[in-house]
């Protein structure tokens, strides 16, 4: 994962200030310390862009953290294998089991801020999401469920819907 994100070719300023970050951290707290939400200031994440076939649309699921559209992922919690981990989170949160990966690279990189919140009756401080981001494919016939406990709605969007359905003003203007 260290090499993957080293030999990851950042897309845009954030991108390049969040690499550096990234590999600071990995470098200065090991990277099984941020594998995992034991370090509750910051720790890896793994999310994913699906796309349609003809790829001109993606899924997002209404997170209830959130209150917002997003991309689907999760937790590393342990797992280095970041590709595995968006590929079984956007199994959970949207139903899809015929996920192909575009890439078996980093699409993208970001670090994401979580404010402070309520999960299952423990209060979780304000931290920061370490995220990696992968392309993948799955087929739009497929039927969607949501994760009560994520979200409330799954949903393919046209990519031009997709960025402006979010309400969060940096995922509007950065992804």
């Amino acid at each position: 994962l260290s090499e993957q994100i080293k030999n990851y070719q950042p897309f845009n300023e954030q991108e390049v200030q969040d690499k550096k970050t990234l590999l600071a951290l990995i470098k200065e707290k090991g990277l099984e310390n941020l594998l995992t939400r034991e370090n509750s200031l910051a720790h890896l994440t793994a999310s994913a862009w699906v796309v349609n076939a003809d790829h001109q649309k993606v899924l997002m699921a209404y997170h209830n953290l959130y209150d917002s559209w997003s991309w689907l992922g999760g937790h590393a919690d342990g797992q280095a294998d970041l590709l595995a981990v968006a590929l079984k989170e956007v199994t959970e949160e949207s139903g899809l089991t015929k996920l192909q990966p575009i890439l078996n690279e980093i699409f993208s990189l970001e670090i994401l801020t979580v404010d402070g919140h309520e999960k299952k009756g423990v209060y979780l401080s304000s931290h920061l999401h370490l995220n990696v981001t992968y392309l993948i494919e799955a087929s739009e016939e497929e039927p969607l469920t949501i994760e009560p406990d994520e979200n409330s709605q799954v949903a393919w969007f046209f990519r031009d819907q997709a960025v402006a359905a979010s309400s969060e003003p940096w995922f509007q203007t950065r992804i």
